[in-house]
């Protein structure tokens, strides 16, 4: 494959300004409008400020905010300077967020109003140059890029910054991850740029689409998909000034008709569990028929149409990525004929790894690797076929930041990446999911279970939220979070007229916990059957991908018996 014209996001951005000029690059809210050329004079301004105030290529400066134009300025021109961007998720604790600062070394810090009330709540000990996002205003001494800008004059317009080379580090990313420790995933500009500049293979965009960010900008997805294969293609992002619920995103969908949309499953899920099948399992009678597949098949078609109305009928490509979309919700995706695109990857690979266009979609699979990158199968299972993935490419990372024990442990010295995914592959390359490595259970006879195949059954039973399946002292157990509304509602008429409610609701619960057991267990292999099933209380924690923080589960069973041990003693 070609390499791309531009390899470096300072090489990116003068292309993208000379090219759109005056097209609107970012929107924000009903008030601030950014075109390609006023990101490129901002970005400017901003990389004009750092660098007259001791910053230069290679410093590493962190940027902490909720989506908005500025973060792309910001990231733009702490990129077009040579300098290592820290991007941090904002719903990292300040303690969290102290200790990237910490460990990245970062020289300046570019921060949100909401950010910096929490890390000046935690005392957090903040660089000498920290800047406001908002305003791009210095918050020690309240100068601002803009008027340092001005005053400069043709000193300022004259300044150039170093060249960029792709190989050059482009940003450390710390992952939030689901196994609880957070590390800097270390990448390049030619990571960055090769990735984004592949997918356009997949996902073709042009200087007409639309697009409106519901990720945190912070993460690999929404950043290389969303912003800098934006920025690669003129097209338009706009960005909430509110949390992304259904009520803020249905107006804005009509208003913008987006024609491109980055989500995660959850997202998905709720919109089909909420508008979709509820309204087909609200009477025995429509359960009874939305069982039967052609019927069901036929209602999705129906539904399907409404959906894309909802979205303001534009809509050409629906990104799925950040984890597993569940079998039912993909099934009414095929049957509606959404164009929708299950994606693979991680952080480490930029993150982009495999997947298909809209109309090549293949049921249950992420699709083949990416034009460009080599992959095998390592440590196969000679029975099922299933074995780790690993991958080599031009988007892997160069290592993980200071950690070198932890580069060694999945990076081998001629680039060789184990992503810690076990899949399979068929014959056309299409690559399966099958779970993580590091999820997998080992049965009693030494069998391997899957919990997230597990997980994917359960979570298709009526009133069911999520669901996470671990091994305690040898048994299989189901933690399972109920729709409680919704479960309340279809025994209303039962629970209602019972003498006590709160003991009635508890009584079907455990009855319908038990049913549940059953059900699961004629459905999954004899090896992957539930010894247990308990009701958790409250959703589980997830990342910024929403993917369930697994390593929090035994973090509150130990708790659990923590309390349970000081109450007998």
């Amino acid at each position: 494959m070609a390499k791309p014209s531009v390899n470096t996001l300072q090489a990116l951005l003068a292309n993208s300004v000379t090219t759109y000029g005056d097209k609107i690059a970012y929107t924000y809210g009903d008030e601030q409008q950014v075109s390609y050329n006023q990101l490129g004079q901002q970005a400017a301004e901003l990389r004009y400020y750092l660098a007259t105030h001791g910053i230069s290529r290679h410093d590493k400066v962190a940027l902490i905010s909720e989506n908005m134009p500025n973060w792309g300025i910001a990231y733009y021109a702490l990129g077009s300077m040579g300098v290592v961007i820290v991007p941090v998720l904002v719903d990292f604790s300040a303690a969290e967020m102290n200790t990237v600062l910490r460990h990245a070394e970062v020289k300046a810090l570019i921060v949100s109003d909401k950010v910096l009330n929490k890390l000046e709540k935690d005392a957090v000990v903040l660089p000498e140059l920290t800047l406001s996002i908002h305003s791009f205003t210095n918050l020690k001494t309240g100068e601002s890029i803009h008027d340092v800008w001005q005053a400069a004059g043709e000193q300022a317009k004259a300044w150039e910054p170093e060249t960029v080379e792709p190989d050059d580090l482009a940003c450390i990313i710390y992952t939030s991850g689901t196994t609880g420790r957070s590390k800097g995933v270390m990448l390049t500009h030619n990571n960055l740029i090769w990735d984004a500049d592949t997918c356009r293979t997949l996902y073709p965009v042009a200087d007409d689409d639309v697009s409106i960010s519901v990720l945190p900008l912070a993460h690999t997805y929404e950043c290389t998909l969303g912003l800098i294969l934006g920025t690669m293609n003129g097209s338009t992002t706009h960005y909430i000034d509110k949390a992304p619920t259904a009520n803020v995103l249905m107006p804005l969908f009509r208003k913008h008709r987006p024609t491109m949309l980055l989500t995660v499953p959850l997202i998905i899920e709720k919109i089909f569990r909420a508008g979709v099948k509820s309204k087909f399992t609200k009477s025995p009678v429509m359960r009874f028929l939305y069982g039967i597949r052609p019927i069901q098949y036929l209602l999705h078609k129906v539904a399907g149409k409404k959906l894309k109305r909802v979205f303001g009928g534009h809509l050409r490509f629906f990104g799925i990525g950040g984890a597993a979309v569940s079998p039912e919700v993909e099934r009414f995706l095929r049957d509606a004929k959404f164009p929708y695109s299950c994606g693979y990857g991680l952080t480490e690979t930029s993150p982009m790894l495999c997947g298909l266009p809209v109309d090549k979609t293949k049921y249950r699979s992420v699709g083949p690797p990416m034009v460009g990158i080599e992959y095998k199968l390592v440590d196969v299972n000679p029975h099922t076929g299933e074995g780790e993935l690993v991958v080599k490419g031009p988007n892997v990372m160069k290592g993980y930041y200071k950690d070198p024990e932890s580069t060694a442990s999945v990076l081998s010295p001629d680039g060789w990446f184990r992503t810690g995914d076990l899949a399979v592959v068929d014959k056309k390359n299409n690559v399966t999911l099958k779970g993580r490595s590091k999820n997998m259970i080992l049965g009693a006879s030494g069998e391997n279970i899957y919990p997230e195949e597990i997980e994917a059954v359960i979570n298709e039973m009526d009133s069911v939220v999520e669901s996470v399946v671990y091994q305690n002292k040898g048994r299989l157990v189901a933690s399972v979070y109920l729709n409680a509304e919704e479960f309340a509602k279809k025994y209303h008429d039962l629970i209602s007229s019972a003498h006590n409610y709160q003991e009635e609701l508890k009584k079907r619960m455990d009855a319908y916990l038990k049913e549940l057991k059953i059900k699961v267990n004629q459905m999954v292999s004899r090896h992957s059957q539930l010894n247990d099933v308990e009701l958790r209380q409250e959703p589980f924690e997830k990342t910024a991908t929403m993917k369930i923080k697994r390593f929090m589960i035994n973090k509150d069973k130990n708790q659990d018996a923590d309390r349970q041990a000081d109450v007998k003693a």
